[in-house]
This record gives structure tokens, C-alpha cells and sequence, in this order.
């Protein structure tokens, strides 16, 4: 495509250049190559210009004039002109595919999971982008990100398109939101789970991450599914023209689960004349379920698919995962990784037992700190035993990290308390303490490969693994 066609609405004349391919990173520029200029956090892309000139960039995309000898495109903000041409670039995908956005703090994976298998279901060949994996023509492959950059974002959907998947599920980050990673989309459903801290090492307060994140809905035409038992939910419906709203404790919300039974296994439930079955235990599941549903609906998807296809859905690695080993006690795996996430968690656990609940967490280095004590005392509140661990420390101190958990542990002082900073050994003394008829709640990684250590290094790790090698090893 040439290079007008691709900025034609900036008023200007561009030269004749053919335009094959866009880049962020000046190491894979090859000619008919657009390079895009983004400042980024640590570096500016404009200081690799010229290195991507030398590797055949047929023109620039920049903020500022660079004079090295090729086509620029000069914009005021590089990031919110890079998905409008990688999406006209990519013949704009999202016009053939259907498309369901979903964000919030929590349950994003588990819905998408689920509104693509009742697509699934329904007939229609379904993508799937989100924090877990991305299935494209049926092909699984692992994440690096919950939402990727444009340009890869436009490819993707084209390659959907080009195997012949006719919709796309897709978990929306805010990060994504405010970077213009999800410009240029043409949603037919966007939805909203909850909201609850999160990101605020990159959000600078949570009226601002709330903002960010109502961006999706607001902003798109498309109809809406909204949790008003989420408080944040309830004020962003509100204002929305064409919202379908779900929740268990309003009375209000279009559609309604009640009638609520939960076991290891799953939930059982009614909403609209509905008998429906998710294949997880938990309210908050209920919630992810009735967000799935409503979205499945507006995407038209009929009420005699539904209650098989969501009873047989398929379950997201890592979201309240059992692991069984022969065991006596219940042992589950599970993401949550915020206070409010691991709330649910172990609320949804505490259910499953008459018994014990042991919590074995962490919390993530170089994020915001102040969810740490937080998430001690929900553990301290709601549990018989904490074990306090390492996550992915990455460039911090883990003992400090560790201290805080503690610290808002100790001010609740309601659960036996442990510190271990291995976190395999932390898992295995889980193991060793559990006694029949407990529950063993692993909490933070859920299907993370890996621990983030000092200096970028990344081990091989996975909560799964570790903790059905412990059981294993203490039934021997």
C-alpha cells in the first residue's frame, strides 16, 4: 500500500512509496518498511531511526523532522497514528471478523474463554487474544502481553481472517487503551467485568485507571456488557446508551443469577429461565458467566446453545485450577494477584470446605506496592494458615516485598502466619501441613512459566507443576 493511502486523512501530500510492512523495533526493518518513531518509557525510538534507514526503512513515522534521507510522516503523537494505518495496512480486519472486547481488573481471561466457546459452539470459527495464549485459525500459541502492540494486533486479526475465523475474542488492557494499542477496532460487543486496584504504578490514581478503562465502552458504538455489582460497573452503565447489565446482588441488572450452588467442580445457577453450569466454583465466576452470556447473546448466539456450550467450556490454565494427586485435601491453583482477586479466591475456596483454607502468595517487584499490605490482610482475614512467599520480585529486594505483605497480615492477626521465601519450598510446607478435608490455595502466578527475578533473569516455574510434584512427593 502507498504511503498516501495509508495517512490520506492528514491533509498533506506524501511521496509515492510502497509500504509493505510496519515496525516498532529498528532489528526486523527490511525495505518497504515503515518505522515507526515511539517515545517510549526507557528509550525513544527516534534515536533508532537511522539504524532502521540502514536497514532499508522505506520512510519514518515521527513526532519531530529527522532528515535522514527518506519519506516522514511527521504527527503530533506517533502512537495514536500507528493502528489506524496498521489496520488500513492489514485491509482492516476487524470489518470482516466480530469482534468482543473485554476489560477490567478481573475475570477478563476467564470470560473471553468462555464467550469464545459458546461462539465456538454456535458454529462460528472464533479467535482468541488475551493474557493466557492466542488461538488464530485454531493454532494455540503462548502471550507475552495481555494486548499487543497495533501493528502485531492488525496482523493477527488479519491472519484470523485469512484461516477463516469469522469472529475474535479479545482481552483489552488499559495499558493497551492508553498506549492507542486498541485504536482503530471495530467492536460489535465490549464488556466490562470490575474494577479494583491494579496498575498503579502505571495509572496514577484509580479514578484515572477507571477513566482509561471506560475508554472501551464509551467510546465504541457497539452495545455494552456491564457488572453493576461492581460499583465502578454500575457508575460506567450509567452512561451508556446501549448496555446490557448482569449481577447476582442487584435486583436491577437485565440479567440476574440466582438460585446458586457452587462445589469443586463448578456452579450451578438460573438467570432469565436459563439453567446454566460454569465449570468453576465462585461467585465471582457467576459474574464472568453472565458477562460471557450476555456478550454471546448481542453477538446472536441462541439461548439453545448456551447452557451445554458454557457447562462444557473449555477453563483457562492458572484461573482456580485443581491439581489432583490422589490427595486427601483439595489443591487449587489460581492468578489472583490483586487484594480483590484473591479475596474471591479464597472466598470461593472457603466454600469448598469445612476444613482449612492455606493461602500460599506473593506479590509482584516493581509494581505498586501499595496492594501488598492489602492483600495481607485479606489473606489474614480469610484464612486459617499464610504462607507469604516471593511472586515475581524482578529488580526488588523479595524480604522487602515480603515485610509488607507481612505487615498488613499482623495488623488483622487472624490466621497462622509463615514466612518462606523459596516459593517451591513454600508450596511444598502448604503440602505438608494440609490435612484431609483442607483446601490449598497456591494464589498469584496461575499459568505464568516463569519467575521474574533481578536483572531480567527468568526461571522456569510453574505453580501447577510445583505443587502437584509436592503432593507427590508427600504421598510416597
Amino acid at each position: 500500500m502507498r504511503l498516501d493511502q495509508l495517512f490520506d486523512g492528514l491533509g498533506e501530500v506524501l511521496p509515492d512509496v510502497e509500504i509493505s510492512a510496519m515496525a516498532l523495533d529498528d532489528r526486523v526493518v527490511a525495505p518497504g518498511t515503515l518505522f515507526c518513531c515511539v517515545p517510549g518509557f526507557e528509550r525513544d525510538g527516534h534515536d533508532f531511526a537511522a539504524s532502521a534507514v540502514a536497514h532499508g526503512a522505506s520512510a519514518l513515522l515521527a513526532e519531530r523532522s529527522l532528515d535522514l534521507g527518506v519519506p516522514e510522516v511527521v504527527v503530533e503523537d506517533v502512537r495514536s497514528a500507528i493502528a489506524p494505518a496498521a489496520a488500513k495496512l492489514n485491509g482492516d480486519p476487524t470489518g470482516t471478523l466480530q469482534m468482543a472486547g473485554i476489560t477490567g481488573t478481573n475475570g477478563k481471561t476467564t470470560t473471553a474463554f468462555l464467550t469464545r466457546a459458546l461462539l465456538e459452539a454456535d458454529g462460528h470459527s472464533t479467535g482468541l487474544l488475551g493474557t493466557v495464549e492466542q488461538i488464530v485459525g485454531g493454532a494455540r500459541e503462548a502471550t507475552v502481553r495481555t494486548t499487543p502492540e497495533a501493528i502485531e494486533l492488525q496482523r493477527c486479526f488479519a491472519q484470523m481472517v485469512a484461516a477463516g475465523d469469522e469472529a475474535c475474542v479479545m482481552e483489552v488492557s488499559s495499558h493497551a487503551i492508553a498506549l492507542h494499542r486498541s485504536d482503530a477496532i471495530e467492536w460489535d460487543v465490549t464488556v466490562f467485568t470490575n474494577l479494583s486496584r491494579e496498575h498503579l504504578d502505571f495509572h496514577a490514581d484509580m479514578d484515572e485507571y477507571f477513566a482509561v478503562k471506560s475508554q472501551l465502552l464509551a467510546e465504541s458504538a457497539a452495545p455494552s456488557v456491564v457488572n453493576i455489582d461492581d460499583e465502578y460497573g454500575r457508575s460506567l452503565a450509567a452512561a451508556l446508551p446501549h448496555v446490557v447489565t448482569v449481577g447476582i446482588a442487584s435486583d436491577d441488572a437485565d440479567l440476574r443469577a440466582s438460585s446458586i450452588v457452587s462445589d469443586s467442580s463448578g456452579t450451578s445457577f438460573t438467570a432469565d429461565g436459563l439453567e446454566l453450569r460454569v465449570p468453576l466454583p465462585g461467585d465471582f465466576n457467576v459474574l464472568n458467566a453472565l458477562c460471557a452470556v450476555a456478550a454471546a447473546r448481542l453477538l446472536g448466539v441462541g439461548d439453545a446453545v448456551i447452557p451445554a456450550a458454557l457447562a462444557g467450556a473449555e477453563v483457562a490454565p492458572g484461573r482456580f485450577e485443581p491439581i489432583e494427586a490422589g490427595q486427601g485435601f483439595a489443591a487449587i491453583v489460581d492468578y489472583a494477584h490483586t487484594p480483590d482477586s484473591l479475596e474471591n479466591a479464597l472466598r470461593a475456596a472457603r466454600a469448598l470446605t469445612n476444613s482449612r483454607l492455606i493461602v500460599v502468595f506473593g506479590a509482584g517487584g516493581d509494581r505498586d506496592s501499595g496492594k501488598r499490605p492489602q492483600m495481607g490482610r485479606v489473606a489474614s482475614e480469610l484464612a486459617d494458615l499464610v504462607i507469604v512467599t516471593s511472586d515475581n520480585p524482578r529488580s526488588e529486594d523479595p524480604a522487602v516485598i515480603i515485610d509488607a505483605i507481612v505487615g498488613g497480615a499482623v495488623e488483622v492477626g487472624g490466621a497462622e502466619l509463615e514466612v518462606i521465601a523459596d516459593r517451591a519450598d513454600a508450596i511444598s510446607r502448604a503440602v505438608v501441613r494440609a490435612e484431609a478435608g483442607d483446601v490449598v490455595l497456591v494464589a498469584g502466578k496461575g499459568h505464568e512459566q516463569g519467575q521474574q527475578l533481578a536483572d531480567g533473569l527468568v526461571i522456569e516455574f510453574d505453580d501447577a507443576t510445583v505443587l502437584r510434584a509436592a503432593l507427590e512427593a508427600s504421598a510416597k
